[in-house]
């Protein structure tokens, strides 16, 4: 029999503790991630109900299960494959690294722009916590600049992040692009975590040209 590891039993006694982890098996919301983005939601009013909505590192489909029943139109995105979720819900099999990128979002959304970019991308985690930082800040300006090029005027931007090197930054550089940026942290997310999201409401239709060439993809 193998053993576990006490890092591994540490993970499934929090696991076993966690009410959003129940609550998401008892209800069939594939993740725990679903209650954050409900919790963001309800907070921040980030989606209308004619909202079109593209979502970066969409699988497991935790987030998209719950646009599915708020928005109009969701465009999932994950390099990992989803399940088709509901019919307003178009899953692509895309990486955000790849050229043709942009050109592949643009032809999903057609004449309209996105009302809301939402990223829940997080990098392998190295254990090295510089690195992960930086691979981490590195998604985020990856889903900004995508925000820049498919958002709509007035429209809003989501962004995971951790706390540390970069925010500081980011937070000010999207304060020229934004009407209001907060940092805001779910309480659906672990309080031992340094996670929280990144959250710019009211786009100005234009970003600051030498931002947007910082965050090309």
């Amino acid at each position: 029999m193998t053993k576990r590891s006490k890092s591994s039993g540490r993970w499934l006694e929090r696991q076993r503790r966690d009410r959003y982890v129940a609550q998401a098996a008892q209800q069939g919301l594939g993740s725990r991630a679903h209650f954050k983005l409900k919790q963001l939601d309800e907070r921040f009013k980030l989606i209308a109900k004619d909202a079109v909505v593209v979502e970066l590192g969409a699988a497991p489909g935790g987030w998209t299960r719950y646009l599915a029943t708020h928005a109009a139109r969701v465009i999932a995105i994950d390099i990992l494959p989803m399940p088709n979720i509901a019919p307003n819900v178009t899953v692509l099999a895309l990486d955000v690294y790849s050229r043709d990128f942009d050109a592949q979002l643009a032809s999903w959304l057609g004449v309209r722009k996105a009302s809301l970019v939402l990223s829940d991308m997080a990098p392998n985690i190295s254990g090295i916590r510089a690195a992960d930082q930086a691979a981490t800040m590195d998604l985020v300006d990856l889903a900004t600049a995508v925000a820049h090029r498919h958002l709509n005027r007035g429209g809003h931007l989501v962004v995971k992040m951790f706390q540390g090197e970069g925010v500081d930054a980011w937070l000010a550089a999207r304060r020229k692009e934004f009407d209001r940026v907060v940092l805001a942290k779910p309480d659906a997310s672990r309080a031992q975590s340094r996670e929280v999201y990144g959250v710019a409401m009211g786009f100005s239709g234009k970003a600051d040209p030498c931002l947007a060439a910082e965050s090309e993809v």
